[in-house]
């Protein structure tokens, strides 16, 4: 091979590399971020409950200034019967608070990054750099079907396949 076709090459696989990247929002005001979120949609995963009628996450802050995770897996879809519970820590990787590590079970950490958000922080859509995992959050059990349209809009543009995507909430 000569020198002109290695860098072809190169050149080649950077784009290629490049096409999918997964970038974060802007910023993140962890305050408005704070709270109760819902699971309307995700990619199933080999560590989150697969029958659960409703799931929810609330972040807030510990003494320290780390971000307390916990997840709730309820049994039916009224969110009364708590079938599971998982809790855990996060804290920010950088100043704009759109890119965490979460650990359920120490010394294991998982990236948590915030892709898009809705201005309002009525709607996260929350990956990794690989696109392995994903998450649709929402501050209600329902989203709007504009709103679902626009992620979903996103969500392609970025690369992800969405043929994976397991819907727990309702589209209004």
């Amino acid at each position: 091979m000569n020198l002109h076709t290695i860098i072809m090459l190169c050149l080649l696989l950077l784009l290629a590399v490049s096409i999918n990247a997964v970038t974060t929002v802007k910023s993140v005001d962890l305050q408005r971020y704070l709270g109760r979120w819902y699971q309307f949609a995700y990619f199933p995963n080999g560590f989150q409950p697969k029958d659960c009628g409703l799931t929810t996450a609330e972040y807030s802050l510990d003494k320290k200034g780390k971000i307390v995770v916990l997840n709730t897996c309820y049994a039916d879809k009224a969110g009364k019967v708590i079938k599971k519970q998982a809790t855990g820590k996060a804290y920010a990787v950088d100043k704009t608070n759109s890119k965490l590590k979460v650990s359920f079970f120490w010394p294991f950490k998982g990236d948590y990054w915030i892709v898009k958000l809705d201005a309002n922080y009525r709607y996260a859509v929350v990956s990794d750099p690989k696109q392995k995992y994903l998450w649709i959050l929402t501050r209600t059990p329902d989203l709007d079907k504009a709103s679902y349209a626009e992620i979903n809009s996103f969500l392609v543009k970025g690369g992800w396949d969405i043929s994976k995507l397991e819907i727990n909430g309702s589209i209004k």
